[in-house]
């Protein structure tokens, strides 16, 4: 029975979709093809006319948009016209568009793009509409859109055709209109605080910074192998010791790894660098930094996410990894003193290791098994393990352990942070550390860039650095359940016909 109401759905629409072609086809034969309509000059959007209804009442405007609904009632209708900013009716009379204009606005289909120019007022019932002297067709819409009272509600439909989406659906509208908003905000508050907004290379022959396994391709012009980057450290660390002393890149890193509602290989970070301070710094910018952001954006710094409400306004929480081990595993990690000790402990606490996992890395999987998840509020996890840390400096009073934090919220990690390391000699054998890592089969390990090391030799003033996942951010502030909902146009398996 459903299969058979499927194909009568499909019959249906492809009789409309042939109706419409023939309204285009009897247009162009008239000399009126929409599609060769170059201009229309508009002098507001829908909310401006609702926002500042008392001083715009009786004036005449010029506004365009999509026609979402349409009621003909003989001798004058209504229509409903949709623009970036939300939807506005339009009351459209025979007697005074014309009966010939009006003839062709009664033959306009739900989805096409008019312009609607007349006088703002209010009707019966109150609302506030446009009351058209004229009504101009600019494109025809030769599709069908999902049926207007339940959107567009096939999530997987909503990825592929995003365009259907913002349509249909103006919580998603919205999202991605907030999207923009925090973008620029952040930026704001960076250029307020003297740093310079770079652009680093996509396509690298090294691709470092980060523990991640990145795309490869092949560069025809040189005939040289490349890879997409996986993070934006490395080159951003050279501007700092070329004397550009506070820099930062918003842009697309490229991560060959899974997908799910946190994940998708091509996203969005930020990472930022600034010379003479520390990891302490990063941390007071980042406290600052969210606030602002929130409170520009959202106008609060109370944010809700999936019912859970988050507090911004108050000083972050920070606590050590092995403090935030001890607190939700009982385990006191300053009583480990050897890797036989941490593997009897994660065998006895059922946390899986692998062979070639050090005493550092077995804490970090200890954190992750049961500190993570309960992190919800702003919080910062602070001195790492070096094993886990190539690219950090080492802690002056415990060498085991490095200068750099996590940032959490919602049990996410939110950004990640460090006290630079700029010992050219150590991070030489950092480098030959993870080279080790990668011969024993860790697709994710870093291998050695030489023209970095040189830099580093050249000389890296104390520096403090910092990367932001600024879609995780996004799906918090826009309360979002998954990244693909934060992402115009995610990755997605192609589907074949």
């Amino acid at each position: 029975m459903a299969e058979q109401q499927k194909k009568v759905q499909e019959q249906d629409i492809n009789q409309l979709r042939k109706v419409r072609r023939e309204k285009l086809v009897e247009l162009q034969s008239s000399g009126r093809n929409p599609f060769e309509i170059t201009k229309y000059d508009t002098t507001c959007h829908a909310i401006d006319i609702k926002n500042n209804y008392e001083e715009m009442e009786g004036k005449q405007v010029r506004l365009a948009g999509r026609v979402m609904q349409k009621r003909v009632m003989g001798k004058a209708s209504f229509c409903n016209i949709l623009d970036q900013s939300g939807n506005i009716q339009s009351y459209v009379a025979r007697d005074s568009i014309g009966e010939e204009a009006y003839k062709d606005f009664k033959k306009m289909d739900i989805g096409d793009i008019v312009g609607i120019e007349g006088e703002v007022f209010k009707t019966k019932t109150g609302e506030i509409s446009v009351h058209a002297t004229a009504v101009t067709l600019l494109s025809k819409s030769l599709q069908i859109l999902p049926e207007k009272f339940h959107g567009l509600t096939n999530t997987d439909m909503r990825y592929r055709q995003r365009y259907v989406d913002l349509i249909m659906n103006p919580e998603a509208r919205d999202t991605f209109i907030k999207r923009s908003k925090i973008l620029s905000s952040i930026r704001r508050y960076l250029d307020g605080q003297g740093f310079l907004e770079v652009e680093t290379p996509m396509l690298v022959s090294n691709a470092g910074g980060a523990a991640a396994r990145p795309f490869e391709t092949h560069f025809n012009a040189l005939s040289e192998d490349f890879k997409l980057r996986i993070s934006l450290e490395l080159y951003l660390k050279r501007l700092i010791v070329g004397g550009l002393e506070r820099v930062y890149e918003i842009g697309r890193v490229f991560r060959n790894e899974g997908l799910d509602t946190r994940h998708n290989p091509e996203f969005t970070l930020m990472e930022l660098y600034q010379a003479y301070t520390d990891y302490n710094g990063m941390m007071d910018l980042t406290e600052n930094l969210y606030r602002h952001v929130a409170q520009e954006v959202l106008g609060t710094t109370t944010i809700t996410y999936n019912g859970v409400e988050m507090d911004l306004g108050k000083p972050f929480e920070r606590i050590t990894m092995i403090d935030a081990v001890k607190k939700y595993a009982g385990v006191d990690w300053n009583e480990v003193e050897t890797l036989e000790q941490a593997r009897a402990l994660a065998r006895e606490h059922h946390v899986e290791f692998e062979e070639r996992h050090k005493k550092g890395d077995i804490l970090s999987l200890f954190f992750e098994e049961f500190a993570e998840e309960h992190l919800i509020q702003p919080t910062f996890v602070m001195d790492h393990p070096i094993e886990i840390s190539p690219l950090t400096k080492k802690k002056p009073e415990n060498p085991d352990y490095v200068e750099r934090f996590e940032f959490f919220m919602n049990g996410w990690e939110m950004a990640n942070a460090y006290s630079e390391l700029n010992d050219p000699i150590d991070q030489r054998e950092r480098f030959r550390a993870q080279e080790e890592l990668l011969a024993q089969g860790d697709e994710e390990a870093n291998t050695t860039d030489e023209d970095f090391l040189n830099a580093l030799e050249i000389g890296m003033p104390p520096t403090g650095g910092i990367g932001f996942g600024i879609d995780r951010m996004c799906m918090l502030l826009t309360d979002a359940a998954a990244i693909r909902d934060v992402l115009l146009f995610p990755t997605m398996k192609t589907v074949k016909e």
